[in-house]
């Protein structure tokens, strides 16, 4: 192969502000080989992904695949972290300038809606990401983007009207919220009928919603009922229907 053959094999280097010729090099490299394993591991999945396959389509040698990482458990979950967080702009971007809380929480859901429906989130998130990773990484990776948003959103909602929780109650409900976006986002994508199972949820979670804002334009309060768990037991029974 002449040289100017091997140059044109080369990853194309960016020129980045304040690094090295070096630097910038193996940043190049590294970007060029999870986007070829992101391209590999959505169309073919985790299994049927060889290395040499992500390599080749990459332009680099199987020795800088493992200078950057340790082997392809390790490299999934780089492009695991990018789909993530590709994810978590999309949801953020629908959410951000709404300035109704409501109508942010409802624009937040659509867009992850929309997201759980994209072949490549669906196929390297729900469908390969928890038996690669193991659950409790899995986990870990959705709470570094995902939870962020909705502990965002939610404390925004709580926060619209006369309702003031402490930290560990909003956190509370985030769980819940996300826990229940978690499971509706996999119930989605593995629909016969995304669509259609993305507009049912919408219309549940829309449901929930509205009957929390309802409690909060009523002025209800809600206690902690580790801090006062009087308090917290009589306003759950002033709530229960005559």
């Amino acid at each position: 192969m002449t040289k100017s053959a091997a140059k044109r094999l080369l990853p194309k280097v960016p020129d980045l502000p304040g690094a090295s010729r070096r630097a910038q090099y193996s940043a190049s490299t590294k970007r060029a080989l999870v986007d070829a394993a992101l391209a590999q591991f959505s169309e073919k999945g985790y299994v049927a992904t060889s290395l040499d396959a992500v390599v080749a389509a990459a332009a680099v040698t199987k020795g800088a695949l493992y200078h950057h990482f340790s082997g392809k458990q390790a490299l999934f979950e780089a492009v695991f972290e990018r789909v993530e967080a590709d994810a978590a702009r999309e949801i953020a971007a629908a959410a951000n300038g709404v300035t109704d809380p409501w109508e942010k929480a409802i624009e937040g859901l659509r867009a992850f809606l929309a997201v759980v429906q994209d072949p490549t989130y669906r196929r390297v998130v729900i469908q390969e990401g928890p038996s690669v990773l193991g659950y409790e990484r899995f986990r870990e990776q959705e709470e570094r983007s995902s939870f962020a948003i909705v502990l965002d959103i939610v404390h925004t909602v709580l926060s619209a009207g006369s309702l003031r929780l402490d930290e560990a109650m909003t956190e509370t409900f985030s769980r819940i919220f996300f826990g229940a976006l978690s499971s509706a986002g996999e119930s989605v994508s593995g629909s016969a009928d995304p669509e259609a199972a993305s507009l049912r949820v919408e219309a549940a979670i829309g449901f929930i919603l509205m009957g929390l804002r309802s409690l909060v334009d009523e002025g209800v309060e809600l206690h902690d009922p580790v801090q006062a768990p009087g308090a917290a037991a009589e306003r759950l029974l002033s709530l229960r229907p005559e």
